[in-house]
């Protein structure tokens, strides 16, 4: 079978098109993002990147990928930025949050620019990730084909959102769709080039992110199919040219090729903590201990802690690479979860299905539906045996494996996962999607109408895509019920994220009433002040470490983000119980409603009240229908005294009442 090319369009017109498609997707990412603060995870990715280019440490954030860090952190090496004080215990401890917090919010620095400059880095990820799936869904399907499956990518809403931000979840899309390519296009034809960019590529997926453990297994089953199809290996070492046929020689080539490969990769990672083994940097004043301590982060996985630590004894990787490694198995093990208002620390299976099926647009879904009506109507069979039949198929999906592959090894990985906390995490299963949805637009039989619908369907993504800008993040289709009832659904990055700040601000200067108190529940780690917000915080009790005052509430306008309404990462999350009323009653004759207002919260009970105070009140504001919804992700309402009483004060019979007739109240205006 001939190999296929992954090469320019041939006509320049087609060529036009996709630099145009590429074009459009950047500037719309990137521009959407000009309306949002700093994301819960950003401010920890900027900040560990520009430590690593300006300390040549590598304490900070080491789970998350060294590559991506310091890719966004690049254009800010340029700037006269100002970095907390390396004397600090912060610094010490490696404590990423609130080192960040201060470098974004504390030392002066131009947040604004810092943030445009980080996503315009990370958008080039985005763009290269596209390219990408318009050559290999062209080398399959023709220009037309490359194109449709382009035109799915760069109006795909969730790769709007996360494209242009300074994280490292699209970079691990494009390392794992490259690599992907790379090992099955050397297996095809081995030659040096071929073996040092598939070694390549594979070495900057494993510090792009840990979820390049999954090349692992993908690679095993593509050396297995290499190994038993009747397709020859074409062997180019030098001059000489071999062909290799039977399943040892090719078996031993292509294992010997991966053990080689893996051993570029290795040079990589070492190239990447600058071929140091400590994470730390001798000349700087504090010493190392990591955040948090890595004797707390190895209990979970016996059999992996003990390859981690003999590594690690031989210095066989850097530390902040293996501690990284632990760290991510560590908090991998579970974490709170929210799915169509129920919870969970371990997750479901079904997590990542339901994000898939209410976060892709409808005509992305049709689009997949479509390719593979068309496949099975190509492949069923109208004359000849049965055994035609599959021979046929075998073919035809001969030539799509290494994306059959990658698809099916990611979604497995994603049923058995624990960590259920966002839809961002299935981002390298839309790729092969797209790549194959090409189908649709491939010239040939029925083209007379499959061109119209492959048209079609890119107008109606335009068209969800547009109606949804600039909240991208925020996109939920009409099986959820749109973007305003997400977050009975999702929370956290599927929704909420943090990035609503400046929204909220605006809404507040124009509609706030004289001397009305603002009462604020943030997810994120944005500051409130430095967009020109001043609000009571509700819980969570402290924010960066900084500890709030006791705060009786009170009328006003209580602002709430949707995974704060939803009150996920909290011990007191979900049903109202009598042993929490009995409890919060407890504490509230203890404490009394009028607590000192300069009181801070030291202790362990009244931080425990603090919470039950504000898990009561959601339970509340869950049912009532909201003075206003900003971007999908902040609820406002404007609560007098008396609707505040039976809520925060009365009895389990008042709080009862005062739910029910909220309840109607929202049911009677249909929202």
């Amino acid at each position: 079978m001939k190999q296929p090319r992954f090469a320019l369009a041939q006509f320049p017109w087609v060529t036009l098109l996709t630099a145009l498609l590429l074009a459009l997707h950047a500037w719309l990412a990137v521009s959407a993002t000009t309306h949002f603060c700093t994301t819960s995870d950003e401010i920890v990715h900027v900040t560990a990147g520009y430590s690593y280019w300006k300390f040549n440490d590598y304490r900070l954030q080491p789970e998350n990928g060294n590559l991506p860090q310091r890719w966004t952190a690049l254009p800010l090496l340029a700037q006269a930025l100002y970095f907390p004080n390396l004397q600090s215990d912060d610094w010490g401890s490696s404590e990423v949050w609130r080192t960040g917090f201060k470098f974004f919010y504390r030392e002066g620095n131009s947040v604004d620019y810092m943030l445009l400059c980080a996503r315009a880095a990370m958008v080039v990820w985005s763009v290269a990730t596209g390219l990408l799936v318009f050559l290999w869904a062209k080398s399959i399907w023709g220009d037309a084909g490359g194109l449709f499956s382009l035109c799915l990518y760069a109006f795909c809403p969730n790769f709007l959102a996360h494209g242009p931000l300074a994280t490292s979840d699209v970079i691990m899309v494009f390392f794992l769709l490259a690599a992907t390519g790379a090992w099955w296009r050397h297996s095809r034809r081995l030659s040096w080039g071929s073996w040092l960019l598939s070694g390549a590529v594979l070495g900057l997926a494993c510090v792009a992110k840990f979820s390049a453990v999954l090349l692992l297994p993908i690679f095993t089953l593509l050396l297995l199919v290499r190994t038993v199809d009747r397709q020859p290996i074409a062997f180019a070492p030098g001059r000489r040219h071999y062909t290799l046929k039977s399943w040892s020689a090719k078996l031993a080539t292509l294992a010997a090729s991966s053990l080689t490969q893996a051993f570029i990769a290795w040079i990589i990672i070492w190239a990447f903590y600058d071929f140091r083994y400590s994470a730390a940097n001798s000349a700087l004043p504090k010493q190392l201990d990591f955040y948090p301590p890595w004797a707390s982060v190895i209990a979970d996985h016996p059999p992996l802690s003990g390859v981690v630590q003999a590594f690690s004894q031989w210095h066989l990787l850097p530390q902040a690479f293996l501690f990284g490694f632990d760290h991510v198995m560590h908090f991998s093990q579970g974490r709170g979860g929210f799915l169509n208002n129920a919870y969970s620390n371990t997750g479901w299976w079904y997590f990542f299905p339901y994000a898939f099926l209410v976060k892709t647009p409808p005509a992305t879904l049709l689009a997949f539906t479509f390719a593979l009506v068309l496949a099975v109507r190509h492949w069923w069979p109208r004359q000849g045996s049965f055994a035609a039949c599959l021979q046929h198929v075998r073919r035809d999906l001969y030539r799509v494996t290494p994306l059959l592959v990658l698809f099916i090894v990611y979604w497995a990985f994603s049923l058995a996962s624990h960590l259920n906390i966002g839809h961002r995490h299935i981002l390298p299963v839309y790729p092969p999607l797209f790549i194959a949805a090409g189908l649709i637009a491939r010239p040939g039989a029925g083209w007379r109408w499959r061109a119209p619908l492959a048209l079609l369907l890119a107008l109606g993504l335009a068209v969800s895509s547009f109606g949804i800008r600039p909240t991208y993040l925020a996109y939920f289709n009409c099986l959820a019920g749109g973007p305003d009832q997400g977050y009975q659904h999702l929370v956290d990055s599927s929704l909420d994220w943090g990035q609503d700040l400046p929204a909220l601000s605006a809404w507040l200067h124009t509609h706030r009433r004289p001397d009305e108190p603002v009462y604020l529940a943030y997810f994120g780690n944005g500051d409130p002040a430095y967009y020109g917000i001043s609000a009571y915080r509700l819980a969570p009790y402290s924010m960066q470490e900084q500890w709030k005052h006791w705060q009786v509430l009170s009328r006003g306008l209580y602002c709430v983000s949707a995974t704060m309404l939803q009150d996920v990462y909290s011990e007191w999350r979900g049903p109202w119980n009598l042993a929490r009323e009995w409890r919060y009653h407890q504490l509230l004759l203890k404490y009394g409603a009028q607590a000192p207002p300069q009181l801070n919260i030291d202790s362990d009970q009244m931080k425990e009240i603090d919470r039950l105070v504000f898990a009561r009140l959601c339970l509340y504001l869950r049912v009532r229908r909201p003075d206003a919804l900003i971007n999908h992700t902040f609820f406002v309402f404007r609560l007098s005294a008396d609707e505040l009483k039976p809520v925060l004060t009365g009895t389990i019979h008042d709080l009862n009442a005062a739910i029910e007739l909220a309840y109607r109240a929202r049911h009677a205006s249909g929202s």
